[in-house]
């Protein structure tokens, strides 16, 4: 649980500048609860839930900025291994695909121990980048609290731009539309 005190200072900071995300209205796909259609938007997106640690938080007992990006992973690399290959497998065969791009849009804080849905989608391909997108919802309120991307170049061992791996590319084509 939290303390009242720093939720109003994190309440007021995120009202000051009226950031009120779009809906976001998942909805179990086909009866598999790993897949969910955005009924405002319609994208389908990968979902795994995770729970917040006490080394989560920071100082102000909310969830630090930085942590969000490790949910990002840990969604990214979940649907990898879930869908098509993991990613230590694509690195086993020679490729490397760091990230050249963030994007974090924060709506409203996490806490120590609250349960999480991280959505996560392949969202463009291209020749030697690819792009994935993700939504985090408080799995209790089903409120959004972020939304962002991580961009990826591919590269070869010696850290060589190359062309997107085969393995990647078939989790683009077989991730349901």
């Amino acid at each position: 649980m939290h303390s009242d005190s720093a939720a109003p200072i994190v309440v007021l900071c995120l009202k000051e500048f009226n950031l009120k995300p779009q809906h976001f209205v998942p909805e179990t796909l086909d009866d598999d609860e790993r897949y969910v259609r955005d009924k405002t938007g319609g994208q389908i997106w990968y979902r795994c839930k995770h729970r917040t640690l006490y080394a989560d938080t920071d100082r102000s007992q909310v969830v630090y900025h930085a942590n969000y990006l490790r949910y990002f992973e840990f969604g990214r690399a979940s649907l990898m291994r879930d869908v098509a290959y993991s990613y230590r497998e694509i690195e086993e065969s020679g490729y490397v695909y760091p990230i050249i791009e963030i994007g974090v849009t924060y709506y409203t804080p996490l806490y120590y121990d609250d349960a999480i849905c991280i959505h996560t989608r392949p969202a463009v391909l291209e020749r030697v980048r690819l792009r994935f997108d993700y939504v985090i919802t408080n799995d209790s309120t089903d409120e959004i609290v972020c939304k962002g991307f991580t961009r990826h170049c591919a590269v070869n061992t010696s850290g060589v731009p190359v062309e997107v791996d085969e393995k990647t590319v078939r989790l683009w084509k077989i991730f349901p539309k």
